[in-house]
């Protein structure tokens, strides 16, 4: 396909390409690392195995990759335009009598494939998976993935046991220390102690587990009897698991249908009005962050093309806080359509006619306004702020050497007196 493509196209889309899958990995990475650290002291107050941290992680990937793959699809084309525009090789494209829009060619073409992915994500990954990652958090919390025993503590299980576990090695298969007291409904009450033992799985009923107990003691005690001490090197003590309630059907939250769920019960007079309100807000939601993709490639050239003799980044800040205060804007609409406050129609697609607008008014400021600069006042505004700031610093600079090395006396010495 490359070599199909002609040679200034193929110039562009390296240049666009490979920023933006930095962007886009850099992003994703950090929102994954900030989730992780929460992940890690969840599972680890719950008790649960570390290898759950990774698979909900891998659940939420398609969430942070819908909101990863906008802001990477901008910067990509931001950069590689401002940068060829402080080399003065977009003065020559222009020159020879290319538009913008001929150069945003390959750009469209890319933002054209990250669209049909994204509405991949949005409507039919992402609500699947945040299902999944939703399920693995209540399987922690319940105890069925085997957080339920937690060591140094004591724990009930079905009503009738109590068992505490002073340590735990090779990720829960030896454990050492471990005291259980079981008492059934005649009142007979056992008391047992051993210094090492481990769990183990009954093929005949999914519901009881072995712990296999060695090294240790038991201790009967019966109402009427005296009670009775016996030693053993080896005693397997059957555990009736608790019984774990079922995992919801998928649906509770609107996040988590995908699109033809949406459509069925967001125009579905049979269903209830609050569940129509939520469903076309989040169908409403989920389609005009993908539209706005389309409009990411005239943000970033006219975000891109800083003031003549200058090589200023302004562009860059202004199009992350853009983009990012659009998509908090978004979540906001989305909140008050769902609560039935406002509709749907006005509360996302209004802010996105109005970002719209000026998007095309920028781009038109930079594509046929000769000599514009669609944030020129910020420009010159930064310009000045930072000539003050660079004046301070070095002001300073230049008192703080002067209190470091005080002036040297140069006088001749005084010639002795006669």
């Amino acid at each position: 396909m490359l070599k199909i493509l002609p040679a200034l196209d193929r110039y562009i889309l390296r240049l666009v390409v490979v920023p933006m899958a930095g962007v886009f990995v850099l992003a994703a990475s950090l929102l994954l690392l900030d989730k992780m650290l929460r992940l890690f002291d969840f599972v680890a107050v719950e008790g649960g195995p570390i290898g759950i941290v990774f698979k909900m992680l891998g659940a939420l990937i398609p969430e942070y990759a819908s909101l990863a793959i906008p802001l990477g699809l901008l910067l990509g084309i931001l950069l590689a335009f401002r940068k060829l525009a402080t080399s003065s090789e977009l003065d020559i494209f222009r020159a020879t009598g290319l538009s913008y829009m001929r150069l945003l060619r390959v750009p469209y073409f890319i933002t054209a494939v990250l669209v049909a992915v994204n509405i991949a994500l949005v409507f039919y990954i992402q609500p699947i998976s945040r299902y999944y990652y939703e399920q693995l958090e209540y399987d922690l919390r319940s105890g069925a993935l085997g957080a339920s025993i937690k060591v140094g503590e004591f724990t009930t299980l079905a009503d009738r046991m109590a068992l505490r576990i002073e340590a735990s090695e090779d990720e829960g298969r030896r454990l050492q220390g471990i005291f259980a007291r079981i008492s059934d409904e005649e009142g007979q009450v056992l008391s047992i102690s051993a210094k090492e033992g481990a769990f183990l799985a009954t093929t005949d009923s999914p519901d009881t587990i072995i712990l296999r107990l060695t090294d240790g003691t038991i201790v009967q005690d019966e109402a009427d009897a005296t009670p009775r001490v016996l030693s053993f090197t080896r005693h397997d003590l059957p555990i009736d698991l608790p019984a774990i309630e079922q995992f919801r059907q998928r649906g509770d939250a609107e996040r988590e249908y995908i699109l033809p769920e949406l459509l069925r019960i967001g125009w579905d007079s049979g269903e209830t009005e609050q569940a129509r309100d939520a469903s076309q807000a989040s169908f409403n939601f989920r389609l005009v962050e993908v539209v706005m993709m389309l409009l990411m490639p005239m943000l970033a050239v006219a975000l891109a093309i800083p003031p003549k003799r200058s090589t200023s980044a302004l562009g860059v800040f202004v199009s992350i806080v853009m983009v990012v205060s659009y998509h908090k804007i978004n979540q906001y609409g989305e909140d008050i359509a769902t609560l039935g406050r406002i509709d749907p129609i006005i509360a996302l697609w209004g802010p996105f006619a109005v970002f719209a607008a000026l998007i095309l008014w920028m781009f038109y400021q930079v594509a046929y306004v000769p000599g514009g600069q669609p944030i020129g006042a910020l420009e010159t505004a930064f310009g000045k702020l930072s000539k003050r700031v660079g004046k301070l610093f070095r002001r300073r600079g230049r008192r703080s050497d002067e209190f470091a090395s005080p002036p040297m006396n140069t006088a001749a010495p005084a010639a002795p007196a006669e």
